[in-house]
């Protein structure tokens, strides 16, 4: 296959980057940043970016977007940004895959936050969407424009809806804000109870999720959860973190919630399973693993 991951200097961008180049596929990546010695690299510019470029010479099998913003802070401080990141450019990627390669199939990441606060668990793709912040609505609207670009110009689109990736490459989010806290002091604090709960997917295991998706999957405009239908606390991931870096660390939790956290989150992935997903990473090697890249930092 003919492979484009706009996004490939990212957390999930490099990890498809690697995977579907070691499966023998050709890969061209394209993203904001100069290019570091990566082949087959076309840079974009940041603001009025141009993707039309990207399928003038080539003509695609898949296009993923693994680019954009993935920051709920950041989407309330600058909402704008965001918008023009998540949305703006998805539809121009849309656009220019309508006007130049439109047997290219179209994926984008996408974000459980569109479901905010859910009112059942396991949420499947079908509950209410109901973001409790701008990075939320954004993804909403982002999932918006690729149905609309399947129903209406016959595009093959879908949207990956991400729970809670973590793996090695990783600099933001729960995990990385452990480290960067444990490295400060003994004793970390952190928002709320512990007792709120995500569902973790390790890299390896999106990115091969990824794979069945292209192979498998119908691309219909719609939207697939992706994640392990597992409901881990944050107490219990915490404890499990600096179990593998810093044992001696203590944990404290304010009990102040944060703006834009959902409570409780866990995915209903029949729709993944049904394509013949399995996870092959549980959280606890998952974690062995980050721990072990983050030591090799220092």
């Amino acid at each position: 296959m003919n492979i484009l991951i706009i996004g490939s200097q990212g957390f999930i961008g490099k990890h498809c980057v690697k995977y579907f180049t070691q499966k023998g596929h050709f890969v061209q990546q394209a993203g904001i940043s100069p290019a570091n010695g990566e082949q087959n690299y076309t840079c974009l510019a940041k603001e009025n970016t141009n993707f039309e470029q990207l399928f003038i010479p080539h003509k695609f099998d898949v296009c993923i977007n693994a680019s954009g913003s993935a920051n709920v802070a950041f989407s309330f401080k600058n909402p704008f940004i965001d918008f023009k990141l998540n949305v703006a450019n998805v539809s121009k990627m849309l656009d220019a895959i309508y006007k130049h390669n439109t047997g290219c199939k179209f994926i984008n990441f996408s974000s459980a936050a569109v479901y905010g606060n859910p009112q059942y668990l396991p949420i499947d793709e079908l509950h209410p969407k109901l973001p409790i912040s701008p990075y939320g609505v954004h993804k909403r609207q982002s999932e918006n424009l690729l149905y609309e670009y399947s129903k209406f110009f016959g595009l093959k689109t879908l949207s990956l809806r991400v729970f809670s990736a973590y793996g090695e490459g990783l600099k933001k989010q729960l995990f990385w804000d452990l480290y960067k806290k444990g490295i400060a002091s003994n004793t970390v604090e952190l928002f709320g109870t512990g007792n709120e709960t995500r569902d973790f997917i390790y890299i390896q295991d999106l990115i091969q999720a990824t794979e069945l998706i292209i192979n498998k999957a119908s691309f219909n405009g719609n939207a697939i959860n992706i994640a392990n239908g597992n409901e881990d606390s944050i107490k219990k991931v915490t404890t499990t973190f600096f179990q593998n870096y810093q044992p001696e660390t203590k944990i404290k939790f304010t009990g102040n919630s944060k703006i834009g956290d959902p409570v409780n989150w866990k995915a209903d992935i029949s729709k993944l399973l049904a394509l013949g997903y399995q996870q092959s990473t549980s959280l606890e090697d998952g974690l062995l693993n980050y721990t072990k890249w983050l030591k090799e930092l220092n």
